[in-house]
């Protein structure tokens, strides 16, 4: 019985400084011993009214393409020449709806119609003419400028040529069905890819399209 007595003591005794060794390690109020300042919230960021284009689509790809198309072209003056009519003898006005004098220098580069061509026969017994624009004195074939230039055989050759390479045969299978030298057939299917370039530089820009398809 006495036994029993001490053991309650002595339990009761430990139970109490436990109670004050917990009190002592844990604080009663653990926010008073550390005070923390309160983080602002960021506001939240508002959405621009005007939708802003993806910096990536705002400029052009850098190729060697591109760089050459940005070139500033020669642009004919706002208002053309005046025309030029003849006053002696019979009307010498070539028949020349397409043609204009390519020479950068002339007051009539670029404008048809404007009474300033002239033939001069066939150089050399070729089968093209020769126009002289009598405003700055110059010579050109009235080829100049297209696949045909400086170019002595048929034009149904070369429009067949190419349209047999455009059909998928090679080059070799056509210089044997046309009888053409191979080399000469190369020569004419890079001049027609350079003249397909330039023509795709000046009319195949700014397109507006919603569908595209590809082959």
């Amino acid at each position: 019985m006495v036994l029993d007595l001490l053991f309650y003591e002595l339990l009761f005794f430990g139970l109490l400084w436990l109670c004050v060794i917990l009190h002592w390690v844990w604080p009663y109020d653990r926010t008073a011993g550390c005070q923390t300042t309160p983080t602002l919230a960021t506001p939240p960021r508002k959405r621009a009214s005007d939708s802003q284009p993806f910096p990536g689509l705002t400029h052009k790809p850098h190729c060697a393409a591109c760089e050459h198309s940005e070139e500033p072209a020669p642009q004919p003056p706002y208002c053309p020449p005046p025309r030029m009519v003849s006053s002696r003898g019979r009307r010498r006005e070539v028949d020349a709806l397409n043609q204009f004098c390519p020479h950068p220098a002339c007051d009539y580069a670029g404008w048809v119609r404007r009474g300033n061509l002239r033939a001069n026969g066939h150089p050399s017994g070729g089968p093209w003419r020769q126009l002289h624009c009598v405003a700055c004195g110059g010579y050109f074939l009235e080829t100049h400028g297209t696949l045909f230039h400086s170019k002595r055989v048929p034009v149904e050759l070369i429009v067949r040529v190419m349209a047999a390479l455009a059909e998928g045969l090679g080059i070799r299978a056509v210089a044997r069905v046309f009888e053409v030298d191979p080399n000469t057939v190369l020569q004419w299917f890079i001049e027609a890819t350079d003249h397909l370039a330039a023509f795709s530089r000046f009319f195949l820009h700014d397109l507006r399209v919603t569908q595209v398809q590809l082959l």
